[in-house]
């Protein structure tokens, strides 16, 4: 696959090979960019940007819905090349397409909501006599750098908002995954002036760098990595910046829960995508009065589901990404095993596959859950009471996005309340989302928010407009 460049496809005599996590097999390649074509797509993207404002915001829009009329039309063959690329099972990647396609038309109409307002300067001293009011104006070029394990919804939740801002993208994809997110790319640019988004790929270390540090960017969004993002933010200068950085994401399960609710989100939550989502399950903080009972049930769930093919309709689970990403997971497990945790299912590996897993009596010293760990594990820790259960959740680096069971609403308002996370969900697992809702973390998870709507805000800047009415 090659790369999208002022609306020309542009190649390298370099490539890097995509492989199949399942079976190794080749999927495709794509070039393997350097500094020279990233500052050709910026400069692109530069140049692109009055044909883009120039647009009116119901022309913007129009064209936008058609891209989301496009997009739907390929659902199938868009989710297959996610899980030959990913090893994502299918009917997860058919989940990942339509939620993606439905990012793609709320960006549509979000375009056609981007209001100023008026400011009432007679409030301020001298301000008698003048009118004035905002415009929100784009801010001009937007890079959007995407890691593998949603690889279309990722840079979708990136690309649309700038576009329906009205500005020019630049799109890095990982380099682990970047087929289905290359191919969205070029879908939605059909509709749109060349230069508008352009895609490059390459390796972070050059190609990210010389993406960050461009004087003609004016945006960077980045999903991936704390090591990364701390980078991104050194190197970003005066740039905006929207870091979602992931997390190590609580699930709570208090002692007036109710617990079949409770392992469905803890199945849901620590197992999807066998682990390696920035949002899913990775502590499981349960009160010692329901413990046994909750552990029991999980154990069984978990050893019902089905791994293997990813395209196969009935599969549960997958590989993991890579080899060396199994190999870490393994590590990881064993080493908490080795520090006193007891492990009740799973924690086996063979080639790119590792069971799902569940360890009891872990501590927040365990390596498994003082950092985030992106595997099939589900980590028991036990606590007594709401309040050790608060304490134990706040105990990271990271605040992404936090679940707790109850049935007792005071409990669940005093955890909604004291969980330091960007989301708390009551009586749901922190896998939920909605494509319109605002999403991003606190502390270590990042800062920004992505979702429609509060992309596109963040994607513009104010413009004060006055007149002296003297």
């Amino acid at each position: 696959m090659k790369m999208l460049i002022n609306g020309e496809n542009y190649d390298k005599e370099e490539h890097k090979e995509i492989l199949n996590p399942y079976n190794g097999e080749i999927v495709d390649t794509v070039p393997i960019a350097n500094r020279n074509e990233v500052k050709k797509a910026v400069n692109a993207a530069n140049q692109a940007k009055n044909s883009l404002t120039g647009m009116s915001a119901r022309k913007v829009s129009e064209k936008l819905y058609d891209a989301f009329e496009n997009l739907k039309n390929e659902k199938e063959e868009f989710a297959k090349i996610i899980t030959q690329e990913t090893g994502k099972p299918i009917k997860q990647s058919l989940g990942e397409m339509e939620r993606s396609i439905d990012t793609l038309k709320l960006s549509s109409e979000e375009s056609k909501r981007i209001y100023g307002e008026t400011v009432p300067l007679d409030a301020g001293l001298g301000g008698k006599g003048f009118f004035a009011f905002t415009e929100r104006i784009p801010l001009g070029v937007v890079a959007a750098i995407t890691p593998f394990n949603y690889p279309v919804n990722l840079a979708i939740h990136k690309i649309a908002p700038a576009i329906a801002a009205k500005n020019t993208t630049v799109f890095k994809p990982s380099m682990q995954a970047p087929l289905a997110g290359l191919k969205m790319a070029e879908i939605i640019a059909q509709e749109f002036p060349k230069g508008v988004i352009n895609t490059i790929t390459g390796m972070g270390g050059e190609i990210g760098d010389a993406l960050i540090t461009n004087e003609n960017i004016n945006k960077i969004s980045f999903t991936g990595s704390v090591a990364t993002g701390l980078f991104i933010a050194s190197r970003a200068g005066m740039k905006k910046i929207t870091l979602e950085l992931g997390g190590n994401d609580p699930l709570i399960v208090l002692a007036d829960a109710d617990i079949k609710k409770a392992v469905k989100g803890a199945v849901n939550g620590a197992y999807l995508y066998s682990g390696q989502v920035c949002m899913g399950v990775k502590r499981i903080i349960v009160d010692n009065l329901i413990a046994e009972e909750f552990t029991d049930l999980l154990v069984k769930e978990t050893q019902k589901l089905k791994i293997g093919n990813p395209m196969d309709e009935n599969i549960d689970m997958g590989p993991l990404i890579d080899e060396n990403a199994a190999i870490n997971v393994e590590k990881t497990v064993d080493n908490a095993i080795a520090d006193g945790a007891e492990l009740l299912t799973g924690g086996k590996r063979k080639n790119t596959f590792y069971q799902p897993t569940v360890l009891d009596n872990v501590n927040m010293d365990m390596d498994v859950v003082a950092n985030e760990t992106f595997g099939p594990i589900a980590p028991i820790i036990h606590v007594n009471g709401v309040e050790e259960a608060i304490k134990t959740a706040n105990n990271t680096q990271y605040g992404l996005q936090a679940g707790v069971f109850t049935e007792n609403i005071h409990n669940g308002l005093k955890c909604a309340n004291e969980i330091e996370a960007g989301t708390v969900w009551i009586n749901k697992q922190s896998t939920f989302r909605t494509d319109n809702m605002p999403f991003g973390g606190v502390k270590s998870s990042g800062v920004g928010k992505e979702g429609i709507k509060y992309a596109v805000q963040d994607m513009t800047k104010p413009k004060l407009i006055g007149f002296n009415l003297r």
